[in-house]
């Protein structure tokens, strides 16, 4: 990086430095093809028919856990502890898919 002009601001670097960054900053376009491809398979797989019925209303339909508890007759933290089981097991199962 020997003669590359930048400036210091706050430890903040501006100018050709930003362009360098974007220059040689990796294309991850199929790591995200392959983590969606994946995700879709493990909603498949892993999760129960529940779980993904609840991760569809909050992520899919934008639905407030209040709003899904009301919907379904349950409590709040039964939709709360649901999607937090399913994201954790959907976690575990994308962790080392890459």
């Amino acid at each position: 990086m020997k003669g590359t002009p930048y400036s210091i601001r706050n430890n903040e670097f501006y100018g050709d430095m930003a362009e360098w960054i974007r220059t040689h900053a990796e294309d991850n376009e199929g790591d995200l093809r392959r983590l969606k491809r994946n995700l879709r398979l493990a909603r498949e797989e892993e999760l129960t028919e529940r779980q993904r019925q609840l991760l569809r209303m909050r992520y899919e339909e934008n639905k407030t856990v209040s709003a899904i508890a009301r919907e379904l007759g349950v409590d709040k933290s039964t939709v709360s502890r649901t999607i937090t089981r399913a994201k954790r097991r959907l976690y575990k199962c994308l962790r080392y898919g890459l």
